[in-house]
């Protein structure tokens, strides 16, 4: 898990205006976690596999990798 510091003016003022940004989202996904969703319904019903079954594929199989 990530180690998370916290930090007082990490930005300072602008002009009598102090800006301030907190960073406690909690555990957050950088893609919204729309590929963690992928990833859980392609687990339970192999999507991905099926998927493949029906991509016709005329490599020779030792040649790949």
């Amino acid at each position: 898990m990530t180690e998370c510091t916290v930090q007082g003016e990490l930005f300072g003022h602008l002009g009598r205006a102090r800006i301030e940004a907190e960073f406690d989202g909690g555990d957050i996904s950088s893609d919204a976690g729309g590929a963690l969703l992928l990833r859980q319904v392609e687990r339970r019903l192999g999507l991905l596999a099926a998927a493949a079954k029906c991509l016709p594929d005329d490599r020779d199989p030792n040649r790949v990798r």
